[in-house]
């Protein structure tokens, strides 16, 4: 028997990408799976080609109260909360000086306010039983500097250091905390780029496997591929001029500025992306010749 069998785990951003591929992962190792994402049709559908014993739930991760109802619905549903997967997420790209400050301020909602909220939400309910397990999907972004996504890079820096700060605060408390640091991954997130060289991007499916993993057998980091954890160790050990030239040579200090507009359109829409007034750019830059 699988030792996820029974579980109740809710994943948020459900409805496609990795949250959906974590789902069925969970569905197939015998878990009771909810999903929650803000786009409730999306959810909906998610759900039904994942299964009648799916529950698919509306879920604003921005909204304490949004995301309190759906841990009553899944506890009265499906049973006590055994794990919070926090997968919602957002990643707008481009040049930092070119971002709306609203679109900054929804990513840090969004990814970093979002998943404390959900942790929160669950430790309440967790702390009191001794026992269950959060996962947060950060990004190897959160360890390595990202040109084109400060934003986005901020956000996970965060997740991961609020993953490992409440692991520490709660120790023996019976309560597991993961930190999960995908590399490109294929999703609309990274819609319209062309990934660096050497390492390959890697499925929802392989990271839902790390995810599925990490719940059956606890460990506080997992990287997505493993060789981007040796990688992300060794810059660290090495220093900054020696990670400077190895993402040089990857081309992964470009591969967030040289985008394809077009083909990221549709996301940047999905996500309410917004660039800063040109009138306002203007503006600036007479104040500073």
């Amino acid at each position: 028997m699988s030792p996820l069998s029974g579980r109740v785990v809710l994943v948020t951003g459900g409805a496609r990408g990795i949250g959906h591929a974590t789902a069925r992962a969970l569905r197939d190792a015998g878990a009771r799976v909810a999903i929650g994402d803000l786009d409730e049709q999306a959810t909906r559908d998610a759900a039904a080609a994942l299964g009648p014993d799916v529950l698919g739930l509306a879920l604003d991760v921005t909204d304490p109260g949004s995301f309190a109802a759906a841990i009553d619905r899944v506890e009265e549903e499906l049973g006590p909360l055994d794990a919070l997967v926090n997968n919602a997420g957002i990643m707008p790209l481009g040049p930092f000086v070119d971002e709306a400050d609203s679109t900054a301020e929804k990513v840090m909602q969004v990814n970093v306010l979002g998943a404390m909220t959900g942790m929160r939400l669950a430790l309440r309910r967790m702390l009191p039983r001794r026992r269950g397990h959060v996962v947060n999907v950060a990004s190897v972004a959160g360890k390595a500097p990202a040109p084109g996504a400060v934003s986005y890079c901020a956000s996970k820096a965060a997740v991961v250091a609020m993953t490992e700060t409440a692991r520490v605060e709660h120790r023996g408390s019976g309560i597991e905390f993961t930190c999960v640091m995908p590399s490109f991954t294929q999703t609309d997130l990274i819609a319209g780029t062309t990934g660096t060289r050497f390492i390959r991007t890697v499925t929802p499916e392989d990271v839902a496997a790390g995810i599925v993993d990490a719940l059956a057998d606890p460990r506080p980091d997992v990287y997505v591929p493993r060789v981007v954890g040796s990688a992300v160790r060794a810059n660290q050990l090495l220093g900054r001029r020696f990670r400077d030239a190895t993402a040089r040579a990857l081309k992964a200090d470009r591969t967030f500025l040289e985008i394809d507009q077009a083909a990221r359109a549709g996301y940047d829409r999905r996500i309410g992306a917004a660039k800063q007034p040109e009138l306002v750019r203007g503006a600036d830059d007479d104040a500073e010749a």
